[in-house]
């Protein structure tokens, strides 16, 4: 939403840096109304060196976080709005994502590994393997989470283990380890001269060697994974003055919030003035974040609550040095939007992601096309890293449209699996669905999910709420004070709400299907002895094969000396 010229006398406003796993945006909003006022995005790209390694250049990172900033300032001076109104700046980022660089130089010693990253699989199988009883939760009273693939303490061993300059410069004491959150706060306060090397509560939560209960480092943990303390950075609250911007048109604004990209606080506080503080602690709500994955939350309040059914336990903020933390229940899905990505990419289907909601659309039906999008293992509440895509229930009549709508379905049936186990965990069925993120203004996305979870799926029509959520934590930070989150001082949202449009037993004859999909891609890849970089790729690997040269072997010899040796018996 643009602000016109006369909106000359807006008051504070605060700006908002998001930089998600795609794309880094910039935004400003008024900190009085919470209007967004202008923004400018740009897209983040991504390698796959390998099959199942995603990186992203840290430099390329950081340097679409100065263009969104600088483009966002061009726009407002275009509007009459004085850049010196932005008063602080909130970052809310992509979680995982693994990055180590030089605190002397600022240079990256290696790409940044992102979360969808499979490269550790090996890792992660070795460490369940010599835990008791081979129990991936062995490290969950801690950390809330399973010894993955997706958490940051094995990318990064990977690195120690892999990258001859990582290892030189741990040694060396030269080595800072962070988040992305981590590297664009130390960058953009002053990087190798003053850089500020910290993380907030919720990033660090999500690394595998913090622990959720002391709110800090774990020795343990940190010994478990062989890892130094000392590259790790310090662990702050979610809203405070990290350090300064300075450098830019914004030198000397505070960065002063800090939360990963489905901040459940920003709910609590938007969806109603009246329910502050008791929104998403009420019985039977939460929230849906649909990105480049899929991040499910249910603020279960100031204590921790583990999940028997595949989910995270995970902090969702801390908004103050002395406030306490609240914790949340996650599910998270690796591919959402990615699959999106992944059509128009890949195969072709379609040149822009609207295109996908038409194509789907004009069908309105898979015609029986499953789609499961495994491309990074299945996570919650699964947590099968041999898991691969697939695509079933193919007839001659299927087509581009129906593996369109099979895409949308596939995001549709992942949610309801997370929210199956949420239900279960807490005992209390979800009577509606609160969203968020880029997907959701697909309506054929939403009117799915509604169909799909067979209850009402709830959007505001502020889309941006992740991102405001980030900016809110800053403006309310202590010494910044711009941003007033009592209740009497927020507007309520307006939003839309989608109604299931099918009957019940349609949905789960739909979800038996998805589900019976998803038996059929479990247990595709496993970790093979490599040699020379290849797997074995002997003939006689494959039984069958070999028994099949050998026997057409012995036949061509058996052939050869008969053909040599002539009975020589006669009448």
């Amino acid at each position: 939403m643009a602000a016109s010229s006369s909106r000359i006398m807006l008051g504070p406003l605060v700006a908002a840096i998001d930089q998600g796993t795609s794309s880094t945006r910039f935004l400003v909003f008024n900190a009085k109304t919470a209007e967004l006022l202008s923004h400018h995005q740009v897209e983040i790209q991504q390698s796959f060196p390998k099959e199942g390694w995603v990186e992203e250049d840290p430099k390329e990172i950081l340097q679409s976080v100065y263009e969104c900033m600088d483009r966002t300032c061009e726009k407002l001076t275009q509007l009459n709005i004085d850049i010196s109104n932005i008063k602080a700046i909130g970052v809310t980022n992509q979680r995982e994502t693994t990055i180590v660089w030089d605190k002397e130089t600022g240079e990256p010693f290696y790409n940044a590994i992102v979360w969808l990253d499979l490269r550790t699989q090996s890792t992660v199988e070795r460490l369940i393997n010599r835990t008791p009883g081979r129990n991936k939760n062995h490290l969950k009273h801690k950390t809330g989470l399973p010894i993955s693939t997706y958490f940051s303490a094995v990318k990064l061993r990977w690195l120690m283990d892999n990258v001859e300059e990582v290892r030189r410069a741990i040694l060396s004491h030269r080595a800072l380890f962070g988040t992305v959150d981590s590297w664009l706060i130390w960058c953009l306060t002053g990087g190798e001269k003053s850089g500020v090397h910290c993380t907030d509560v919720t990033n660090a939560s999500r690394t595998m060697l913090f622990n959720i209960h002391s709110l800090d480092w774990d020795p343990d943990l940190c010994k478990y994974f062989d890892i130094p303390m000392e590259i790790l950075p310090k662990v702050r609250s979610s809203s405070e003055i990290y350090g300064l911007m300075k450098s830019g048109a914004l030198t000397g604004i505070p960065i002063s919030g800090v939360n990963y990209i489905s901040p459940d606080f920003t709910q609590i506080l938007l969806w109603s003035a009246a329910l502050v503080g008791q929104m998403c602690f009420q019985d039977g709500q939460a929230k849906n974040t649909y990105g480049t994955g899929c991040f499910l939350l249910r603020n279960t309040g100031p204590k921790p609550v583990m999940s028997d059914h595949g989910l995270l336990t995970t902090v969702a903020y801390k908004l103050g040095r002395d406030k306490p933390a609240c914790y949340a229940l996650e599910g998270s899905v690796a591919i959402a939007g990615a699959v999106v990505r992944w059509l128009k990419d890949n195969l072709g289907i379609i040149q822009t992601s609207t295109e996908l909601e038409k194509l789907a659309a004009g069908v309105g039906t898979s015609y029986g096309c499953y789609f499961v999008p495994a491309f990074s293992g299945l996570y919650a509440p699964y947590w099968e890293p041999s898991a691969r895509g697939i695509i079933c229930g193919l007839t001659q009549f299927t087509n581009k449209s129906h593996l369109a709508f099979a895409a949308l379905e596939a995001v549709c049936f992942q949610t309801r699996e997370i929210l199956d186990a949420m239900n279960q965990d807490s005992g209390i069925p979800l009577s509606q669905l609160q969203v968020d993120g880029g997907m959701t203004s697909n309506k054929l996305l939403m009117q799915l999910q509604a169909d799909i979870l067979c209850i009402p799926v709830v959007k505001p029509s502020m889309p941006e709420t992740t991102a405001l959520g980030a900016a809110m934590a800053a403006g309310a930070a202590e010494g910044v004070s711009v941003w007033s989150l009592s209740p009497e001082d927020l507007s309520e949202v307006t939003s839309e709400k989608f109604e299931p449009q099918i009957n019940p037993e349609e949905s789960e004859f739909r979800y038996a299907r998805w589900k019976k999909a998803v038996q059929r891609a479990m247990n595709w890849e496993t970790t093979e002895p490599v040699v020379n970089g290849k797997a074995d790729a002997s003939i006689f690997s494959s039984v069958p094969l070999g028994f099949y040269v050998l026997g057409s072997m012995f036949m061509l010899i058996g052939a050869k000396y008969i053909a040599g040796h002539p009975h020589r018996g006669g009448p």
